[in-house]
């Protein structure tokens, strides 16, 4: 098990770390900052240079899942784990790859006021030199852009006007109490190259439907992997039914074949997208989500879903919507069109 202590650059999450390995037998620290340093003395500095911060790094975030697998293939656990972690979509990637690994997660937030935040900044600081109290206070618009979200991710701990071990004793009652459970579904991580096949449906504006996974980052489109031996018409089926409780009518128009090259740790594959039609309004209000999956789903324009999806996943649905005016399916090689050779003169 994982007990992640999240909350902003300052809130304690490393001294109450400490003090709750001596509340939980077999537990180890476990600090993913060690691995960003680590990535900091081995990348070169064009990479560094290249992002903000090595959480930033694709490297760092699969580094975290998979030491902390090596680490619990060792010890009995759990890790507790005190690391600032802001993005959503590096939340979803690092839990999700936790989750296929099998691993729970508890996730807690260190709530403190910001009176009491800028006070132990300052304390930090008279230690450790004024660069500290110059990165905390300038990351602290992230933790405030970030708590909408983590508001409702993480079970809170008011820790403003607790002690480290006041605060550790609070997180030990609640994860005896199973507080900050993250019921994430546990979709086993591909071995090689997978068959995946998604249904796009419309609003009657002309706007497609995206949902939110839970367990990684972005926005996709309903649907799944291919099972051995599913063809795929019934697989894109079955994973809207299962996704959002959508009966397909008969079976659904194609419209892209698309051929996704491996972005490592992604081993790539063959991407179907089928067409859904219309989904009328009184079907768009019993649309359900499973929690374990679906953090949401929203209609979204062209315009929108370009900032909403990946590169990849937008060329694709440029495709789409470029096969569905045209009324015929489409090949696609990452995402771009095959037209074929032209006639010889």
């Amino acid at each position: 098990m994982i007990i992640w202590l999240n909350g902003a650059f300052g809130a304690g999450k490393t001294t109450a770390a400490h003090e709750l390995l001596h509340l939980l037998p077999g537990s180890t620290l476990f600090e993913p900052e060690r691995v960003g340093d680590q990535l900091r003395g081995m990348l070169p500095k064009e990479r560094l240079a290249q992002v903000d911060d090595y959480q930033d790094l694709p490297s760092w975030r699969s580094l975290v899942v998979n030491t902390a697998s090596a680490l619990l293939a060792e010890l009995p656990g759990p890790l507790i784990t005190p690391m600032s972690l802001l993005s959503q979509a590096y939340r979803d990637e690092i839990f999700g790859g936790l989750a296929a690994r099998r691993i729970p997660v508890r996730h807690f937030l260190l709530q403190t006021e910001e009176t009491f935040l800028r006070a132990r900044i300052d304390q930090r600081a008279a230690i450790d030199g004024d660069a500290v109290r110059t990165r905390y206070l300038a990351r602290l618009p992230q933790y405030d852009a970030a708590l909408p979200w983590l508001a409702g991710d993480a079970h809170p701990v008011a820790a403003s006007q607790l002690t480290p071990r006041q605060t550790a004793e609070a997180l030990a009652e609640g994860i005896r109490r199973g507080d900050g459970a993250c019921t994430i579904v546990q979709t086993a991580p591909p071995r090689g190259e997978t068959l995946a096949a998604g249904v796009l449906f419309f609003d009657a504006e002309g706007r497609v439907l995206l949902v939110d996974p839970t367990y990684k980052p972005g926005w996709e489109f309903p649907g799944g992997v291919v099972e051995p031996g599913e063809e795929p018409t019934s697989a894109a089926a079955r994973e809207v039914a299962e996704e959002l409780g959508l009966r397909l009518a008969g079976e659904p128009t194609p419209l892209v074949v698309d051929w996704e090259p491996p972005h490592p740790p992604g081993f790539g594959g063959v991407r179907l997208l089928f067409d859904g039609g219309l989904l009328p309004a009184d079907r768009v209000a019993d649309l359900l989500l499973p929690g374990a999956e679906l953090r949401g789903w929203r209609f979204a324009s062209e315009a929108e879903a370009e900032h909403l999806l990946s590169a990849d996943r937008f060329a694709r649905l440029q495709g789409a919507l470029r096969a569905r005016a045209l009324g015929h399916p489409l090949y696609l090689e990452r995402g771009r069109v095959i037209t074929g050779p032209t006639t010889a003169r």
